[in-house]
């Protein structure tokens, strides 16, 4: 896939959406928006694809959306501008139900709905220059696109209470030390590619269990954990890597 917004690049076993509007710093409009939607479920359906970055063109991630086109009408009722935001967000959430690793590369600003698109990614790398920006009550906006969830993920609820209210940039270094940020790298792109190969040599079906007995700890009890972590253990005892460490240990 080749398009004019969004760009779906392949190496090997690894996927690259890029955010290619470099001029607006990769702002969100609705066409790019929809070409977004399609590279992520193109990902979804690649039997092929084994870990995935996303990144922006240009010196940006992400500024944010295009007011005028993300929100149509606002006069529009309550309830049908809900129904719109819905399935805006839609768009660009597609990204949390991938069971492959995916990885945000921030080189410049991530704000507004452009820090939704960076967290929906299980891991985020900063640049030196990355900013990110909760800046919607700045504006008298609520935050939307799963900000809250997803910054109260990372953050816990006092840091995203805190971030929400206040709507400052954050940049690199204190993204990192407050836990929105994984990893601070000179070059977050090639940071990315570099753990992205690495997780693309393991069985997609480790991965994606991974994935999935986090979610698991982070919304159930113990017991419920345990119960799955039992089973995907016990299922990953079978598998060809696991077998060959286990011939190389007996070795020793």
């Amino acid at each position: 896939m080749n398009s004019e917004l969004v760009l779906l690049e392949s190496d090997g076993p690894l996927r690259t959406i890029r955010l290619n509007a470099p001029e607006r710093r990769n702002a969100l409009d609705l066409d790019l928006l929809g070409e977004l939607a399609a590279a992520i479920a193109a990902v979804a359906a690649d039997a092929d694809a084994r870990a995935l970055i996303v990144a922006g063109a240009g010196p940006a991630f992400c500024a944010g959306a295009n007011l005028e086109s993300m929100f149509g009408d606002i006069t529009r009722p309550v309830h049908e501008l809900r129904a719109h935001l819905k399935s805006v967000y839609a768009s660009f959430l597609g990204l949390r139900e991938l069971t492959i690793p995916t990885i945000a590369a921030v080189q410049g600003a991530a704000v507004g709905a452009g820090l939704n698109i960076a967290l929906a990614c299980d891991l985020v790398i900063a640049g030196p220059r990355a900013a990110f920006g909760p800046t919607f009550a700045d504006i008298g906006l609520h935050p939307g696109g799963g900000c809250s969830f997803l910054l109260t993920e990372r953050m816990g609820p006092a840091h995203a209470t805190a971030a929400l209210l206040s709507g400052d940039i954050i940049k690199a270094e204190e993204a990192v030390r407050r836990g929105l940020a994984n990893l601070l790298a000179e070059d977050p792109e090639a940071k990315a590619a570099e753990l992205a190969a690495r997780y693309a040599q393991r069985s997609k079906s480790l991965n994606a269990d991974i994935k999935r007995s986090v979610r698991i700890a982070a919304t159930s009890d113990f017991p419920t954990s345990l119960d799955f972590e039992s089973w995907a253990q016990a299922s990953s005892v079978g598998s060809e890597e696991f077998g060959r460490y286990m011939e190389e240990f007996l070795k020793r």
